[in-house]
């Protein structure tokens, strides 16, 4: 059982560590939109994340895809990016008319290029053979799932206060965090070793 909590604080870490924040960037992009009312929406694209980040662990660990660091480092702040242009750009219109297939299959794709960006180092930690690695992943999993939860929890306590008691529209709301996220996401694009070839 001890196991099971290695595992479990290495993912919840991997969320909330604060020199690694594009994480967190990712999730207050995602969630800015949405209040507590459309808990079972955020809590399915959460999910969903977590599944394209644990579905890359476990391509990566097993041999199955490996790409080079440096462009999963660049595409990581696109991924934030482009969540963020797009809620920008749909402020206040309604998310109930939104296809969650559409914005759970980004979701998804999303969260496969931030778990391939944790994959080399998860790898080094993990060690063993290829059965031993499974459970681990598993167990990790469900760190970055918890973790992801008090993220979500803590913008849409933010988003509640903000628009209860300051009297910002959700529209204002979304339209500040987005273009707060993309302000702190652009230099990391910039800065990208990629560029530097």
């Amino acid at each position: 059982m001890s196991e099971f909590w290695i595992y479990f604080e290495i993912g919840m870490r991997h969320v909330l560590d604060i020199r690694a924040y594009d994480h967190v960037l990712f999730l207050i992009a995602l969630t800015v939109p949405y209040a507590f009312k459309d808990w079972k929406r955020v809590l399915v694209l959460i999910s969903i994340f977590t599944i394209g980040h644990t579905l890359a662990l476990l391509l990566s660990v097993y041999g199955v895809v490996i790409i080079k660091a440096n462009l999963i480092e660049f595409l990581i702040p696109i991924t934030i990016l482009v969540t963020a242009i797009f809620h920008l750009f749909t402020a206040g219109k309604s998310s109930k008319n939104e296809s969650i297939s559409i914005i759970g299959f980004i979701t998804l794709f999303f969260g496969i290029i931030h778990g391939l960006g944790f994959a080399n180092y998860f790898k080094s930690i993990l060690g063993g053979s290829a059965s031993d690695k499974l459970l681990p992943i598993l167990e990790f999993a469900t760190g970055i799932e918890a973790a992801q939860l008090v993220v979500v929890f803590v913008v849409l306590i933010l988003s509640y206060i903000v628009q209860t008691f300051f009297r910002f529209s959700k529209r204002d709301w979304t339209l500040v965090m987005s273009a707060f996220v993309i302000g702190i996401v652009l230099p990391m694009i910039i800065e990208s070793p990629i560029w530097h070839r």
